[in-house]
């Protein structure tokens, strides 16, 4: 089993999702069940597929789930989009946001092509 608790991208998402809970909580109350919620569940399904991954047996099934957790990072940059659009967050917000998300996005890809480069060394 791997210690993905020592990970930086693992810290980083669950900061991450702290963060857009903090956000999300300045958006209306109508949003509270739609946008509010799937932000929330894309920023919270980084850090739980990299948990996930890391309980595999195989260094290929870790990659398979490091790259799960790369879409709904993307999912989280379409959600503020579009939080941004309907004014519930500002410009400097999404930004800051975006360069916390594009972080994480290398740090997964580059964590995806360490496993399988170890994997074809093997």
């Amino acid at each position: 089993m791997h210690k993905f608790r020592e990970l930086k991208v693992y810290q980083k998402a669950v900061v991450l999702s702290h963060n857009v809970r903090e956000l999300t909580k300045k958006f209306p109350k109508e949003e509270i069940y739609v946008l509010s919620s799937q932000l929330r569940r894309a920023a919270d399904s980084i850090a739980l597929n990299t948990a996930e991954g890391a309980g595999n047996s195989s260094r290929k099934e870790f990659s398979k789930f490091i790259g799960y957790s790369v879409r709904p990072a993307y999912e989280c940059i379409a959600c503020l989009d579009i939080a941004e659009k309907s004014n519930y967050n500002s410009d400097a917000e999404r930004k800051r946001y975006f360069a916390q998300i594009d972080e994480i996005i290398a740090m997964l890809i580059g964590l995806q092509k360490s496993l399988n480069k170890s994997d074809s060394n093997i």
